[in-house]
Parts: C-alpha cells; structure tokens; sequence
C-alpha cells in the first residue's frame, strides 16, 4: 500500500463515556488492536479499574475525569490524554444520557442537560480535538448515535432530539473537512445492551418497552452486545486512508424463522 494510505504506527485514541457499555468495550477493542487509550468520564473509579484491565492484558491505557457538559473539564482531559500518550489520532464520543419521561411532562431544564450531553457535549469534544488533526492533515473522530435519530421513540424525547442533532451536526463537519485527511464518523446503533437506561425504574423500563412495541418500534426481542457496536467503531478507525465509512447502522438481527 502506498504511504500515502497508511496510518501512523501508533495512533493514540481517546474515548468519552468509557466508564461502561459501548464505551468501555470500545475501549478494549481498541487497546487489543494496538492503540493507547485514554479513557474519559465522570465515574472515575470505573475508568480506573478498566485502564488497568487493559494494561494487564498487554495494552496502554490511561484514566482521566471528564464531564463533557463543562468546557474547563475537557480542555483538562485532552491536555492530560496528550501528555500520557501522545498527539491523538482517534476520538470516540460515546458519552450519552437518556431519562424517561412525557415530553410534555419532563421539567425544560432536565430537556436542556440531556441536549447538553447528548449534543452540545459532542461539540465541545470536537471542537476541542478536531482542529489538530486538521493542522496534520489526518485522524477519525467517530461519535455513536443511535436508530432513535431516524426512527424516534416515544417517552425519550430528549434523547431523540440530540441524536437528531449529533448526526446532523456531524453531516455538516464532513462535508467542511472534506479535503482535510480527517474523518468524522456516526455509528448508529439499534436496540443494544449498554449501561444506559440501567438506572431506570422498573415499571418505568417496562412502560416505555411496551410503548416501543405499541409504535411497532420492537419488531423482534434480539438485542446486540456492546462489544457489536465497538466492533463497528474499531472498523471505521481501521479503514485505510482514502476510505471513509461515514454512517454504519448497526442492528441486531431478527431470530432465524424456522421454515413451515
């Protein structure tokens, strides 16, 4: 391949909302393919004990605080990943945040955080990583959706309209680093085991699943692993340069029917 294709040797990654589900085995994916990690939330303790996980199994990997509502906090994040492993050519933003509630029920300021979060949040982190990659004409910047941008779900207003938002957000960037060397991805997830809406109340979880099945939004019970979608993210990293996988939307698939 001409060197004009390759990537470096060593291409320092660094992940949001790594504390658990996607993010935290995105990160593993990652540290077993060869890249150092830094890993970045607000569950520090998780990050730490993930880093030394990794770093047992023969990996490089670092734990830092971050909250990417705060512009100080990410700042302080990516001064302290670069100075661990170095100029970062990998960003994964799987940060996220999801409540349930009535749209016209749930307070605007619980409506503004999740927005906050779940977009504004993915903004700091570009905003904050990107402009290097561009200086050296390379890196990926992939940030996990989910199918809720294009098929929206009821009781989750919120987190339907931020993932509207990141994806739209992220279709403008590609086409401005168009020319660049610098890739920016989605991947959208479909129904998917993760830490997120684990802090639900039961017959809250119960409620807004049987509204999904009411909108014909659970066609089928099978849900993917986590380790699925970080499949799908070490794929858009690893791609050669020269190509660009923009949008994997990742599903899981429905029992095989036995035949009549």
């Amino acid at each position: 391949m001409s060197k004009k294709y390759q990537h470096p040797d060593r291409r320092p990654a660094v992940i949001a909302g790594a504390s658990s589900g996607i993010g935290a085995e995105t990160a593993k994916v990652l540290a077993a393919a060869g890249h150092p990690v830094a890993l970045g939330a607000r569950r520090v303790g998780a990050l730490e004990e993930l880093a030394a996980a990794i770093r047992a199994d023969g990996g490089e990997a670092v734990a830092h605080a971050l909250d990417v509502t705060a512009d100080d906090s990410v700042a302080e994040f990516a001064a302290k990943a670069t100075a661990d492993i170095g100029e970062i050519e990998v960003v994964v933003g799987s940060a996220g945040l999801v409540a349930p509630g009535a749209t016209i029920e749930v307070t605007s300021e619980r409506f503004a955080r999740e927005i906050d979060l779940n977009l504004v949040g993915a903004h700091r982190i570009a905003r904050t990583f990107v402009p290097a990659m561009v200086e050296r004409r390379r890196g990926d910047i992939v940030f996990v959706s989910s199918d809720v941008a294009v098929r929206p779900r009821p009781f989750m207003a919120a987190y339907s309209a931020g993932k509207w938002g990141l994806e739209g957000m992220v279709s403008a960037l590609q086409m401005e680093l168009e020319g660049t060397g610098v890739r920016a991805s989605i991947v959208r997830p479909g129904p998917t085991w993760s830490g997120m809406g684990t802090d639900w109340e039961d017959d809250e979880a119960a409620f807004v699943l049987n509204q999904w099945v009411r909108f014909g939004l659970a066609r089928h019970p099978h849900f993917l692993k986590a380790r699925a979608q970080a499949d799908a993210i070490a794929a858009v990293v690893g791609a050669p340069r020269g190509v660009h996988l923009s949008l994997l939307d990742v599903n899981p698939e429905a029992p095989v029917e036995e035949k009549p």
